[in-house]
C-alpha cells in the first residue's frame, strides 16, 4: 500500500540561545499508509508536536527526508503542504472573521475556485449552521475547534492531521466530530491523530505508532500491538473457596476477592486461559463464572513508555 506520509531518518535538535542542545527526534522512520486511520501517541514532550510542526513547515528538520503523498517536503514544498490539512492544538483564529468568512478566505489562500468551494458542506457537517455569521471571537471553545477543523478541510486534502482535536471538548461535540472524521476516512482521507485520550485511539485507529523520548518504540496495526500485551487478567468465580488453598495455585500471581472470587494475572505468551482453567479444575475447585479482561491500548502504551523511559 502506498504511503500518505513517509518519514525516513528524521532528526531534530534544538539549540537554544542559552547554550547546549536538546534532541527532540532521533532517527525517526515512519510509514503512514494511504487511507489509514493512524494514531501517533506518546507522553508529553515525546516528539509528536515536533513531527507535526515539521510537516506543517513551522519547524526545520535537522536531518532526514519527509514525503507527503509522494512529494518531498523540501523539493516540492507547495505540493506537499497542500496535500495536508492540519488542525493544531491551539485555538488560533482571526477574531474579526465570521465562520463563513474564515472558511471562504482560507479556501482562497489555497487557490480553491469559488465554484469548487465546500463552505456550505463543511458548515453543515460540523454543525455550525447557526454560527455561520458569528465572529470567531464570540464562539465557544468547542465551536472554535469545529471551525479549525473546517479550515483544515477547505482545500479537500488527502491527509488530515488532528493534533489533540477533542481536548477540552464536550461529549456531544466529540461524538459529532468523530462521526464526520470517520466519514472522511471512509471516503479515502488519511487521518493522523494525536491524542491523550487513549480510548479514542483504541476505538478509531487501525494503525498506531508510539513515540517516547524522540524515538519510535512501537509501530504496527492496533491488533498486533494488543496481541503483544504481556499481562492479562482473568476473574474466576468459585462455588466456594476452601480455607486451605491448593499448593498449585501458588504457581500463579493471584489474589482472593470478596464473593468467592479469585483474580489471576498471567502472561498469554506463556500460559493460555485453557491451561489455567484445567489447573483450577484439577485442584477440585468448582467454577461458576469466568470473566476475562480484554487487552487495552492503555496497557501497551504504559508498558512501552515506561520501559523506554
Amino acid at each position: 500500500m502506498p504511503s500518505a506520509i513517509s518519514i525516513r531518518n528524521l532528526c531534530k535538535t534544538y539549540r537554544p540561545k542559552s547554550g547546549g542542545e536538546k534532541i527532540a527526534l532521533k532517527n525517526i522512520n515512519l510509514e503512514i499508509p494511504q487511507g489509514s486511520f493512524f494514531g501517533l501517541l506518546g507522553p508529553n514532550g515525546a516528539g509528536k508536536s515536533t513531527i507535526i510542526n515539521i510537516l506543517a513547515g513551522l519547524v526545520n528538520k535537522s536531518a532526514g527526508q519527509v514525503e507527503v503523498m509522494g512529494y518531498d517536503l523540501e523539493k516540492h514544498t507547495r505540493q506537499a503542504k497542500t496535500s495536508i490539512g492540519i488542525v493544531p492544538q491551539e485555538l488560533l483564529l482571526d477574531p474579526f472573521f465570521t465562520v463563513r468568512e474564515a472558511l471562504e478566505f482560507h479556501a482562497g489562500y489555497y487557490g480553491v475556485k469559488k465554484k469548487d468551494r465546500r463552505t456550505d458542506e463543511i458548515i453543515k457537517k460540523l454543525h455550525l449552521q447557526d454560527k455561520s455569521a458569528t465572529s470567531s471571537r464570540r464562539l465557544s471553545g468547542g465551536m472554535r475547534r469545529r471551525l479549525l477543523i473546517g479550515k483544515a478541510l477547505v482545500h479537500n486534502p488527502p491527509v488530515l492531521i488532528l493534533d489533540e482535536p477533542t481536548a477540552g471538548v464536550d461529549i456531544e461535540l466529540r461524538k459529532q466530530l468523530w462521526e464526520y472524521v470517520r466519514e472522511l476516512n471512509s471516503r479515502g482521507t488519511t487521518i493522523v491523530l494525536t491524542t491523550h485520550y487513549l480510548e479514542e485511539a483504541d476505538e478509531l485507529c487501525d494503525r498506531i505508532a508510539i513515540i517516547n523520548n524522540g524515538e519510535i518504540v512501537a509501530c504496527d496495526t492496533k491488533q498486533k500491538l494488543l496481541d503483544g500485551i504481556q499481562n492479562k487478567t482473568v476473574l474466576i468465580s468459585l462455588f466456594d473457596i476452601p480455607e486451605k488453598l491448593p499448593m498449585k495455585l501458588l504457581e500463579y500471581n493471584y489474589r482472593i476477592l470478596e464473593g468467592n472470587k479469585i483474580e489471576i494475572q498471567y502472561n498469554p505468551n506463556k500460559t493460555g486461559i485453557v491451561s489455567i482453567m484445567d489447573d483450577i479444575k484439577s485442584m477440585g475447585l468448582n467454577i461458576t463464572d469466568i470473566v476475562t479482561n480484554e487487552a487495552k491500548l492503555e496497557e501497551i502504551f504504559l508498558q512501552l513508555t515506561k520501559s523506554a523511559a
